[in-house]
C-alpha cells in the first residue's frame, strides 16, 4: 500500500512537472507574439482607437467559441484539445510568417493574427482549466494552480525582454518561427511524454448535442446562487481591469516617452511581481477562507491602479506596476482553485468556458468604452476614476454569504461526494 501510495505521489508530480512545462515553453512563444504585436501596434499609431481595435481582434474570436469549446472540454479527450489548438496556431502562424516574408506586411495582418491566436486559446483554455484535477490531489491544487503562476509569471518576465531584445535585432517574422518552434516543443510533451488517462465523459459512447449540453451547463450555473455571484463579480472587475491592463501602455508612450525600453520595463515589473505573488501563494496558500484572499488582492488592485493615474515619476510607477503584478496570483489562485473544487467534474469544462466566455467580452466591452476616451481625456484620470470603483467593488466579495460559503476549505466528505457525483 505505502508502494502503491508513492507511485501515485510521484505520478501526480511528474505529470504536473510535464504538463506546466510543456504549456509554459507554448507559452512563451506566444507572449512574444503577442508583445511584438501590441508594441507595433503602440508604436507606429499612439492610438487608443488602434488599440481597442487590437484587443477587440484578440477576444472576440475566444468569447463566440468558449462556450463550444467548454462543452468539447466535458465531452472529449481534453489533452487532444489542447494539442489540436496548439497545433493549429502554429500552422497559422507558420503561414502568416512565410506572407510577411513575401513582404506582405501591414496592420491589418497583426490584427488578423491576434484574432487566429484568440480562436485557439478559446478552445484551450476551458480545457487547460478542467485537465488539471484529472492528474492533481485536489488537496494539491492551490500550490500547483499556485505554482502554474509563477512559472507563467517567469516566462512573462522573459518574453517582453526578449521581444524587445528581437525587434532591435532582427524582423517581426523571426518571432513568428519561434512561435511556431515553441508550440512544437509544448505539443511533443504533451503528445509523447504526458500521460493522463481520459475524464469519465470522454470514454463513454453518448451522442452530443451542443445545444442540449450548453443548456445543461447554464442550468448548472443557474441552480448555484455562488456561480452566479462569482461570475457576475467577474464580469464587473474585468471591464474595469481593462483600463489598467491594455491602456497603460499608451499611457507611458505617453506621458513618459514611447521608447521600447519603457514598454519593456512595465511588463518586466509586472511579471517580477507576478512570480513573487506565484510563490507566496504556492507557499503560503491564502486565507482559509479562498474569498478573503481574493477580496484582498482586488482591494489592492483598486488601490494600485489609482496610484498608476496620480503617480507622475516613472520608477515609482514601476514598482507600483510590481505590486500590482503581486496581486494577480493572489486573485486568480483562489478562484481557479474555488472552481475546481466545488464545480462536479462532469461541469467543469463548460464552467471554464463561461469564464473565458466573461473575460473575454467583459474586458473588450471595457476598451469599446475607454479606448476611445483615452484619445480626449488623460488615460490618468481614467485609472484614478476605474480604481476607486475597483476598490468599492471588492466588498461585494466578503458581502455575499454564498461566495464566503463557497470560498471555505472543503471538507473529507464534501470531497467524497462530489467525486461519486
Amino acid at each position: 500500500m505505502e508502494k502503491q501510495n508513492t507511485s501515485i505521489m510521484e505520478q501526480w508530480k511528474r505529470n504536473s512537472i510535464l504538463f506546466l512545462g510543456g504549456q509554459s515553453i507554448s507559452l512563451f512563444g506566444s507572449s512574444l507574439v503577442q508583445y511584438a504585436i501590441m508594441w507595433y501596434v503602440v508604436l507606429n499609431t499612439q492610438s487608443g482607437m488602434m488599440m481597442t481595435v487590437y484587443i477587440l481582434c484578440g477576444f472576440i474570436p475566444t468569447f463566440i467559441l468558449s462556450p463550444f469549446a467548454g462543452v468539447w472540454a466535458d465531452r472529449y479527450d481534453r489533452k487532444k484539445l489542447i494539442i489540436i489548438s496548439d497545433a493549429s496556431i502554429a500552422f497559422v502562424t507558420l503561414i502568416l510568417a512565410i506572407v510577411f516574408l513575401m513582404g506582405y506586411e501591414s496592420l491589418w495582418l497583426m490584427f488578423l493574427i491576434a484574432a487566429v491566436r484568440a480562436l485557439g486559446t478559446g478552445i484551450q483554455t476551458p480545457a487547460v482549466g478542467a485537465i488539471i484535477p484529472q492528474f492533481v490531489p485536489e488537496d494539491k491544487l492551490v500550490k500547483v494552480n499556485g505554482a502554474n503562476g509563477s512559472i507563467q509569471a517567469l516566462v512573462m518576465l522573459l518574453a517582453p525582454m526578449a521581444s524587445g531584445a528581437l525587434l532591435g535585432l532582427a524582423s517581426i517574422e523571426i518571432i513568428f518561427f519561434i512561435d511556431v518552434v515553441t508550440a512544437a516543443i509544448a505539443i511533443f510533451i504533451m503528445l509523447v511524454l504526458l500521460h493522463i488517462p481520459k475524464h469519465k465523459k470522454a470514454v463513454e459512447e453518448e451522442q452530443v448535442s451542443y445545444l442540449d449540453d450548453l443548456k445543461k451547463g447554464f442550468i448548472y450555473i443557474n441552480n448555484h446562487t455562488f456561480l452566479k455571484k462569482f461570475f457576475f463579480f467577474f464580469a464587473l472587475f474585468f471591464v474595469f481591469a481593462a483600463a489598467p491592463s491594455f491602456l497603460t501602455p499608451l499611457q507611458v508612450a505617453r506621458s513618459f516617452g514611447d521608447d521600447v525600453w519603457r514598454l519593456t520595463a512595465i511588463e518586466v515589473t509586472f511579471s517580477i511581481g507576478m512570480m513573487i505573488g506565484g510563490v507566496v501563494i504556492a507557499t503560503w496558500g491564502g486565507f482559509k477562507n479562498k474569498i478573503h484572499t481574493m477580496t484582498l488582492a482586488c482591494i489592492l488592485f483598486g488601490v494600485l491602479t489609482i496610484g498608476l493615474g496620480a503617480i507622475p515619476n516613472f520608477t515609482i510607477y514601476l514598482s507600483l506596476m510590481a505590486i500590482i503584478g503581486l496581486t494577480m496570483p493572489l486573485f486568480s489562485t483562489p478562484s481557479t482553485t474555488l472552481l475546481q473544487e466545488r464545480v462536479e467534474p462532469d461541469f467543469l469544462g463548460r464552467v471554464f468556458g463561461v469564464v473565458g466566455m466573461i473575460s473575454t467580452s467583459m474586458m473588450p466591452l471595457g476598451m469599446l468604452i475607454f479606448g476611445p476616451i483615452a484619445d480626449i481625456i488623460k488615460i490618468e484620470w481614467l485609472l484614478i476614476g476605474t480604481g476607486i470603483i475597483t476598490f468599492f467593488a471588492s466588498f461585494f466579495l466578503i458581502g455575499s454569504k454564498e461566495l464566503l460559503k463557497a470560498g471555505e476549505p472543503v471538507i473529507k466528505n464534501e470531497l467524497e461526494e462530489k467525486t461519486e457525483s
